[in-house]
């Protein structure tokens, strides 16, 4: 059994990407989101993005696995996400986050 979580916890680092070409379009092909800003240089510009941005959910999806290397016993009910900046294809993402709240049955994690 793991150590009990406690307000303050930190998660450890992980990183993801660079997001390349081929994998935002097979996200886009699977996840039936084939918004062109993703995927295309001159939507992207047109909006002042230096390239495409990595679609949200891709993003989110990511802290699932980081969140079960760092506590196997974990059953994730839901995560949820706000997104303050665009990552742009090319990019690398370093993610983390930090215990907010614990209760008994259910943790809040401030992930960035």
């Amino acid at each position: 059994m793991s150590d009990p979580i406690k307000v303050g916890d930190k998660l450890p680092e992980s990183v993801i990407g660079p997001f390349d070409a081929p994998s935002l379009e097979r996200y886009a092909e699977v996840s039936g989101d084939a918004n062109p800003l993703h995927l295309d240089d001159a939507v992207a510009a047109a909006i002042g993005l230096a390239a495409p941005p990595v679609h949200g959910m891709k993003l989110l999806a990511a802290f699932e696995p980081m969140l079960r290397a760092w506590r196997g016993d974990l059953v994730i009910s839901s995560i949820a996400g706000k997104f303050v900046q665009p990552i742009l294809r090319g990019e690398t993402v370093r993610l983390s986050g930090r215990v907010l709240r614990a209760t008994e049955n259910e943790i809040f994690v401030r992930l960035v």
